[in-house]
């Protein structure tokens, strides 16, 4: 189906098998084909090849890829539901293999992976090899353990290397890899392959209506007032990021986390407020060009009555722009006669009393997006190409950004957008207001005949359209709604409803996709999501099944794009004409040229990259002379005692942790294993770590400490670790990127709440005065003071570790004086606490033996006569409770 590479695409492929290396391709431009190709070189008896960070969607599309061309042994994926005992034999089968990265760390660990077998591993999402610490933690286990294999990267995401310090240096360090392969779109050999076989592009630059434009002045001129008092507030944050051309970038957000996480419990409220505003400011500007007039003034209103419901007014709502924003928003969905328009903006008191004279004098206008008109005029042009063409009439794929759009764009091409518009007016801002429901009874009592036929270019090709069947799964319009703040307004806009799935048929056009829109069958219409679907190649299989000869991109997206060109090469024969409709000087056309200017810069930065990096000749790992691959290494200041053996080495027994196999999700036992300790991977029912017989380490990030403390998991934990172990640890570890605090300095408060973090852990300290709690600010820090605190102490036993479980009737300290049961019991007696339960379960074998005991005899042993007579008062006085009256049956 993906057909035999281009030119260029050769040209990557072979310069990647013959040298390990990291290869950068510009988005959309095919790394998924070289991939498979790899993979149909290795898929055979006499190779293992390891796949790492692919997901489930994507590892069918690839063994289904390979399945149709023939290829017979087909990749295969391990998980946890391969028992343990069977890996080693499918491991030895051999081919490629997509293996869950937790499970093939333990592997490594545990040997029951043969390293020395192992043709080699190639990466997916190379450029995430530094966050994931799972692949990295793998490819340096398998390189130490292997030294002739193969590691191949790929990725196609350039810009994310343009942040950080030496970014792809550092990745290329975590690879073991010493060639950097780039790939830009503006390539030599890349240009004269695509130029060869362009596909005919028609730009349609659709102009904003008067008001769009307004509006979208508004937003603009509120989001450069929010920015500015961002930086008077924050005036140490870069500049050049914050500008307003980077706020439209999709990787804005991202910035800005960047520089204020760090510091963001000293921020004040106002700087939290207005990196919010341009969130929701952002979204504003999304739904001006992307959908219709009725959605985005019903969002307007809805952020506006939030607001007021919580009481926290942003400053932007107090602007004059945002005045002009929401007076045109409401003139593009319906207009006030003039004498009636002091009425409206007139007091609040009087509104009520008169609201019966503005509610009927308010008329409906909806204005139809420009894109709308434009779509009908290209799909009438390609209606009259098919009449007139001999051959079969060309099929249609229009493309738009999400499924919300796609469902609006099949049903304003079947009905037109005044029923469309109508419609959505009477699920949303008619049900709000009552004046608006009024306005809208006006309206149709003002049509004659129902809807109209006349007003919408739209309603032209719906009435050819008419007798064909309508969509395929009518349900995606309901649940696969984009846009998580506004989801409940999601379902009532952009549905279709369940009144028109009765009247409606499904078309089933047998795609492998479930996202699309069928409008037509002859000539096959089809309109698809660009993002948003759960397989990230549903449109990759649309586009090779549909094989349109017309596709609409009503929004831009930088890589389709490329993949239209390529899909274009491949079949040089046949026609392809891409309409491209943009906002002509809208926002939108900025962020695709800003996508596309941040994608060539980030290409620029590595090649000067590139030519100034010094990589050392052992970065392969190839020979012993990698430092990143030694253990154990010791400081360079660290001395060298002379009084043992005149300074010579002492021959050292390797130390030992044993990690809870779901620990591997994090950093920490790759730390560990690079300093020198043996990492022991077993299922441990208490605690995470265990450094020695007697410690017992419980690991706790910030969130999921606050998570464990609310739900009382942690006191559970606590409870499991005093009770088997002598020294029980809590460890609170930091993300070294965030600020290594527990509380706000401004959170302090005088009075002490229960609920806050601080004193539900103070109150964990006083149940438990055996726990020690250790306070890490990173997984580096943590790994050192593992190191210290196994200093000279026994090594722990796995077996003895797996054996302690929740309901074990062992107890480490003192198995031989008490049951855990009678003692807990015990220690929740008055007058019994932990400094004379153990003077108590001296004097005592049971608790029938603790009630014998006199009132002096008590005094003698707790070493306290208030707690003597607390006790002994619990134990014999008679309590006062009224029997429960029984209530006798009625009879009849």
């Amino acid at each position: 189906m993906a057909g035999p590479l281009l030119e260029f695409e050769t040209e990557m492929f072979l310069s990647l098998f013959g040298n390990d290396g990291l290869l950068v391709v510009a988005e959309g431009m095919g790394i998924d084909r070289i991939l498979l190709q790899f993979m149909r070189v290795y898929s055979e008896h006499g190779s293992l090849v390891l796949l790492l960070n692919t997901t489930a969607p994507e590892q069918e599309y690839f063994t289904e890829q390979l399945r149709v061309e023939g290829v017979t042994h087909l990749p295969r994926t391990v998980t946890s539901d391969v028992q343990s005992t069977d890996r080693y034999n499918v491991y030895t089968e051999g081919g490629v293999l997509f293996v869950t990265s937790r499970i093939l760390v333990v592997d490594f660990l545990t040997d029951r992976i043969p390293a020395d077998l192992i043709s080699g591993i190639l990466v997916y999402r190379a450029h995430k090899i530094i966050e994931s610490c799972q692949e990295a933690f793998i490819i340096r286990l398998f390189r130490q353990k292997n030294k002739t294999g193969f590691i191949k990267a790929f990725t196609d995401k350039a810009t994310a290397f343009s942040s950080g310090f030496c970014q792809v240096e550092r990745v290329m360090r975590s690879l073991f890899v010493k060639k950097l392969y780039l790939w830009p779109r503006f390539q030599a050999s890349v240009n004269s392959a695509l130029d060869k076989h362009k596909p005919e592009v028609v730009e349609l630059h659709v102009s904003l209506t008067a008001a769009m434009r307004a509006i979208q002045s508004s937003i603009l001129d509120i989001m450069s007032a929010c920015l500015k008092e961002l930086k008077r507030y924050n005036p140490t944050l870069e500049a050049e990021d914050l500008s307003l051309e980077n706020t439209l970038g999709n990787y804005f957000e991202k910035t800005i986390r960047h520089y204020l996480d760090p510091l963001w419990h000293q921020l004040g409220t106002k700087t939290k407020a207005l990196v919010q505003d341009l969130k929701v400011l952002r979204v504003l500007l999304l739904y001006l060009t992307q959908y219709d007039c009725v959605t985005f003034l019903n969002l307007l209103e809805s952020l506006r009555s939030s607001q007021k419901i919580f009481g926290s007014n942003s400053g932007w709502l107090f602007l004059d722009s945002s005045t002009s924003m929401f007076v045109n928003a409401r003139s593009r969905v319906y207009r006030v006669p003039e004498n009636k328009k002091k009425l409206k903006v007139g007091a609040r008191a009087d509104r009520q009393e008169s609201s019966s004279d503005s509610e009927v004098k308010r008329e409906l206008v909806l204005e139809k997006s420009p894109k709308w008109e434009a779509l009908t005029e290209v799909l009438q042009e390609i209606e009259r190409e098919n009449k007139s063409c001999e051959h079969e009439p060309g099929r249609v794929l229009i493309c738009a950004s999400d499924d919300r759009t796609c469902a609006q764009l099949q049903q304003y091409i079947k009905h037109g957008s005044e029923w469309l518009l109508n419609r959505l007016y009477a699920r949303t801002i008619a049900k709000r207001d009552s004046a608006a429901c009024s306005a809208l009874e006006l309206d149709t009592q003002k049509k004659e005949k129902g809807w109209p036929k006349k007003g919408a270019k739209g309603n032209k090709p719906a009435q050819k359209k008419k007798p064909t069947n309508s969509k395929s799964k009518p349900s995606l319009t309901l649940t696969q709604m984009v846009g998580k703040e506004e989801s409940s307004e999601a379902l009532e806009m952009g549905s279709s409803g369940d009144d028109d799935k009765e009247e409606e048929e499904v078309l089933e056009l047998d795609l492998s996709s479930d996202a699309y829109y069928a409008i037509l069958k002859e000539p096959l219409t089809v309109i698809h999501p660009l993002k948003g679907c759960t397989d990230p190649h549903s449109l990759t299989r649309v586009l090779h099944e549909v094989e349109p000869s017309f596709v609409v991109l009503y929004d831009a997206e930088l890589s389709f794009v490329r993949q239209l060109e390529i899909y274009k090469a491949c079949r040089p024969g046949k026609p392809l004409r891409v309409y491209f409709l943009i906002y002509g000087g809208s926002t939108e056309e900025q962020k695709y040229l800003t996508a596309l200017s941040k994608e060539k810069k980030a290409f620029e930065h590595l090649i000067r990259e590139k030519s100034a990096m010094v990589i050392p000749e052992e970065r392969e790992g190839r020979e012993d002379t990698n430092l990143d691959l030694a253990r154990n290494l010791d400081p360079a200041n660290a001395t060298t005692n002379t009084r043992k053996a005149g300074g010579q080495d002492q021959p050292k027994e390797p130390s030992r942790v044993i990690v809870d196999m779901r620990e591997f999700r994090s950093e920490l036992p790759s730390l560990l294993h690079r300093r020198g300790m043996d990492i022991e991977p077993i299922t441990l029912e208490v605690g995470d770590y265990i450094l020695t017989p007697d410690v017992c380490v419980e690991r706790k990030s910030v969130s999921d400490l606050i998570g464990s403390l609310q739900s009382g998991r942690l006191y559970t934990q606590c409870l499991s670790m005093t009770r088997y172990y002598r020294k029980p640890v809590l460890l609170i570890e930091f993300d070294p990127a965030k600020p290594f605090s527990l509380t706000a300095r401004s959170d302090f408060r005088r009075e002490i709440s229960s609920n806050d973090i601080s004193s539900k852990l103070t109150l964990l300290t006083l149940h438990f005065p055996r726990l020690r709690i250790l306070w890490c600010p990173s997984p580096h820090a943590t790994a050192e003071l593992f190191l210290e605190l196994k200093l000279g102490r026994p090594e722990p036993d796995a077996a003895a570790a797996q054996a302690v479980t929740a309901e074990s009737d062992i107890v480490a300290e003192s198995a031989d004086l008490y049951n855990p049961g009678p003692y807990d019991f015990l220690l929740k007696m008055p007058g019994v606490n932990t400094k004379n339960v153990r003077a108590l379960v001296r004097s005592a074998e049971s608790l029938a033996d603790v009630a014998k005991l006199s009132q002096e005899k008590l005094a003698e042993i707790l070493g306290s006569s208030n707690n003597a007579k607390l006790l002994y008062g619990f134990l014999h006085n008679t309590a006062d409770v009224p029997a429960p009256v029984q209530k006798g049956r009625q009879t009849s």
